[in-house]
């Protein structure tokens, strides 16, 4: 009986240490192994397949989710106000500031090497089922997108910008940086876009529903430090075009007739 008592006691002082000890500096970890899980957010039905606005949004095999990349409430040390968005590059997660030193933590995957960047942005504006219009770089890289250049890929489930995508701008100008979903779920946890924030597509959802336009996005530095300015990669270089054959410049024949003249 004194032990069901004691433990009771554990239990309620450790529910207190959880609503006050919001500057505890053991739940204030910098990775996310370590990183104290408050509470996991998501039902087990949140990965599951949902139909969208005349689409059916697959569902996503949970067992091969690493836990740290499916959303949960996490404690996070942060001064940035509650309503931000915090993107980690170097641990693949994406934070929505829900409390002080509270918040919702996404995985997502990040640009590949050459491609990725820092810097802060804000939503600007969003679309359900977006279409996607690779860029001229990118068609350059790979012929194969040819057939989408300027008209894009019609939204669906195969779009690689996924059911969501929220749209940033820096200082008013589009750097074409977005975050959006994916189909390529297993993506996720790695350096795989080129440049863009990748979520699971259930993720991107709940995200568009929780932030309004106007929202803040801070991205982390590569190796997680806050951004001194906006760091993008160099624009791509442009194609030179082929320069025109040297058509080679021949002297006319000139035949010379002698001998010739009236008798």
């Amino acid at each position: 009986m004194i032990m069901g008592k004691i433990f009771q006691i554990s239990i309620w002082a450790l529910a207190l240490l959880g609503l006050a000890g919001c500057d505890d500096p053991a739940l204030m970890t910098a990775t996310p192994a370590t990183q104290t899980v408050v509470a996991s957010t998501v039902s087990a039905e949140h990965y599951n397949a949902v139909p969208d606005n005349g689409f059916t949004v697959p569902a996503v095999p949970v067992a091969e989710v690493p836990a740290e990349m499916q959303q949960q409430l996490v404690a996070y040390q942060t001064d940035q106000p509650v309503g931000t968005i915090i993107i980690d590059p170097s641990t693949k997660h994406l934070y929505l500031i829900t409390d002080r030193n509270r918040a919702l933590r996404y995985g997502i995957a990040v640009g590949r090497t050459g491609f990725g960047w820092s810097g802060e942005a804000d939503i600007v504006g969003r679309t359900t089922w977006p279409k996607w219009i690779p860029p001229h770089e990118m068609i350059a890289r790979r012929p194969e997108l040819e057939k989408f250049r300027d008209v894009g890929q019609p939204g669906g489930v195969n779009n690689p910008l996924g059911a969501r995508a929220l749209y940033l701008k820096t200082n008013g100008v589009d750097y074409g940086y977005r975050i959006h979903g994916t189909p390529e779920w297993d993506s996720i946890g790695h350096n795989a876009s080129s440049g863009c924030i990748r979520m699971i597509n259930q993720d991107v959802m709940d995200l568009y529903n929780r932030v309004p336009d106007g929202t803040h996005v801070v991205v982390l530095t590569e190796d997680g430090q806050f951004p001194s300015k906006l760091s993008v990669p160099p624009p791509a270089p442009k194609a030179r075009k082929p320069k025109p054959a040297v058509v080679p410049v021949t002297e006319p024949v000139v035949a010379v007739v002698t001998g010739a003249g009236r008798v």
